[in-house]
């Protein structure tokens, strides 16, 4: 049971992570800062997503 939560979790992490990425790449920042936050995201997947959620640039959004 414990391994197939971690998995869950692990792969929620994942999917979270790499919808973050796709925000910064459709994000209106520059291509240093874009790399900058991608690079954290991957490096450091919670910690990153949580900062990313807090400062990181958001991609454009149609109203």
């Amino acid at each position: 049971m414990g391994s197939t939560f971690n998995s869950l979790v692990g792969l929620i992490i994942l999917a979270l992570d790499i919808w973050a990425i796709l925000n910064v790449v459709k994000s209106g920042a520059e291509i240093g800062a874009k790399v900058l936050w991608i690079l954290l995201i991957i490096l450091l997947p919670v910690l990153g997503l949580i900062i990313w959620a807090i400062a990181g640039p958001r991609g454009n959004v149609r109203v």
